[in-house]
């Protein structure tokens, strides 16, 4: 499968970033969009990220919240994304049903990763692989277990932390099925969707 870009909001936003949002996915280039607005409190998220749903979900892209599976089902999400504080992909599947897609942070561990497997997750992500401003990591993982994550299991996971242009074709080349990325869109020198169809045609060549 050839790896797709999922894109993650930056931490904080404005009522203008949907504009910005629609050129982006205007692109075709994005195939799942995580809300992740930790520098807004929740009632902010509460007015924010509604239309951002509405125009993902408009062009067929997933619509992920971070961290809050109740506030997910309340904005009509397609799923949610758990850190390892998040509460359990169990407690996360009774509130969002079995069609609900529901992502694990697993950090650097195959353990961490196989538990999320186990207990039912969508999808795993791994990361951080390079240096990134949009948040504090304390956990560098290495191309290495992408690679022995796709050999051995058939579930997707995700690569994020840092990923830009210019670096996300070893992790492309390693079988990432989707490489998570924020800064690398959003702060890029040539626009956020000139950034997207960057990482598209990235994608599709390797």
């Amino acid at each position: 499968m050839t790896t797709q870009l999922y894109l993650i909001t930056p931490p904080r936003i404005d009522a203008q970033f949907a504009e910005t949002l629609v050129e982006v996915l205007e692109t075709g280039a994005v195939a799942a969009l995580q809300i992740r607005l930790k520098d807004h409190q929740p009632d902010e998220i509460r007015e924010l990220a509604p239309p951002l749903i509405a125009l993902a979900q408009a062009h067929g892209v997933a619509a992920i919240l971070n961290d809050d599976v109740e506030l997910a089902v309340e904005l009509g999400c397609d799923g949610v994304h758990l850190g390892q504080g998040d509460g359990s992909v169990k407690a996360a599947r009774e509130l969002l049903g079995k069609d609900g897609t529901i992502g694990v942070t697993c950090h650097d561990s195959r353990h961490l990763a196989m538990l999320a497997g186990e207990a039912g997750a969508d999808y795993v992500a791994f990361g951080a692989f390079f240096p990134t401003t949009t948040k504090a990591v304390s956990h560098q993982a290495d191309i290495d277990l992408i690679q022995w994550w796709i050999e051995v299991f058939e579930l997707p996971c995700v690569a994020i932390g840092g990923i830009t242009v210019d670096n996300a074709g070893s992790l492309i080349d390693a079988g990432a099925d989707f490489i998570a990325v924020s800064a690398g869109v959003w702060q890029h020198p040539d626009g956020p969707a000139a950034a997207a169809t960057a990482f598209q045609a990235l994608c599709a060549a390797r």
